[in-house]
């Protein structure tokens, strides 16, 4: 059995060829797509991710065979339907574990590392949400009860992953008939925009056909602007990981705000205000609608 530490292993000569080819590409096309800063804050992100996720990985396979115990079904007579319903529900329920991360601003504060990047190449697929490896599993539960050990489920995730990685990239444009199945890079540079009309949109990992099907698709059809609404101004070590959590703290405490207004604060959609003062990406995209009207 194939683990996903080796998955990781086996991929790093892709990415070392990919990122170098993009390296490349952006230096003969003077498109100034990396920096040094940018570079080493993604890997300083992806170590801390990949420690935690070494720490909690044996309490996280432990409880998602806890429930496997309580399986419904049985597709082991199939190792091709087991695999192909595998990843489907895997990449089915890390969609909705990253829409969540953006629509509820608890988890939106583990998630925004990775979408705080003013760069989009490669090695931003690298940007990881640090904490997300301590609530992740609980989204591959329902895999488990489907038939699923742990082991599978984290392996499934990992093959996805490195498809997830590759999509991070202005260096391919839009890839015809693979755009309506496929997430993509056009999908995904729409994904990391901070234009009103592209945020929250492509949620998917390896399949487009979810955003399609929940409305949270969007098309690449104007230059995209990445990074946050609001950049940061302080692009520390900690800060980088601890901002949002501080504006959590700040707007959760505020004087005066009912117990809805604190607990909206804090598990309310992002730019949630009770004054208006900060809007949500809905309430962003109906104003803009309303300006072009």
């Amino acid at each position: 059995m194939i683990s996903d530490d080796l998955v990781v292993l086996y991929s790093v000569p892709i990415y070392t060829l990919v990122i170098g080819a993009e390296m490349l590409y952006s230096w003969r096309k003077h498109l100034h797509l990396y920096s040094t800063k940018g570079v080493l804050a993604n890997v300083y992100l992806t170590l801390l991710n990949m420690g935690l996720d070494l720490l909690v990985r044996v309490a996280c396979l432990g409880i998602l065979d806890f429930f496997y115990q309580y399986r419904f079904t049985d597709l082991s007579w199939s190792p091709a339907l087991y695999w192909s319903v595998l990843i489907l529900s895997e990449d089915f329920m890390y969609y909705w574990l990253h829409r969540v991360d953006h629509y509820c601003r608890f988890f939106w504060a583990v998630h925004v590392t990775h979408h705080s990047s003013e760069e989009f190449n490669l090695t931003v697929g690298f940007r990881s949400s640090v904490f997300q490896p301590l609530y992740r599993f609980v989204y591959f539960i329902p895999i488990a009860l489907l038939g699923y050990k742990g082991i599978d489920i984290v392996l499934a995730y990992a093959i996805t992953q490195i498809f997830g990685i590759l999509v991070h990239t202005q260096a391919v444009g839009k890839l015809g008939v693979l755009e309506y199945v496929f997430v993509t890079p056009s999908h995904h540079r729409v994904h990391h925009a901070s234009n009103v009309r592209y945020l929250d949109k492509n949620m998917g990992m390896l399949l487009i056909i979810w955003d399609k099907l929940f409305g949270t698709f969007e098309e690449e059809t104007e230059n995209v602007k990445y990074g946050l609404t609001k950049n940061l101004e302080n692009p520390s070590a900690v800060h980088l990981v601890f901002h949002e959590w501080k504006g959590v703290w700040r707007d959760a405490t505020q004087t005066g705000l009912t117990l809805k207004q604190r607990l909206l604060y804090i598990f309310g959609p992002p730019g949630w205000s009770h004054d208006g003062r900060t809007q949500t990406s809905s309430q962003l995209r109906a104003a803009l609608r309303k300006n072009k009207a």
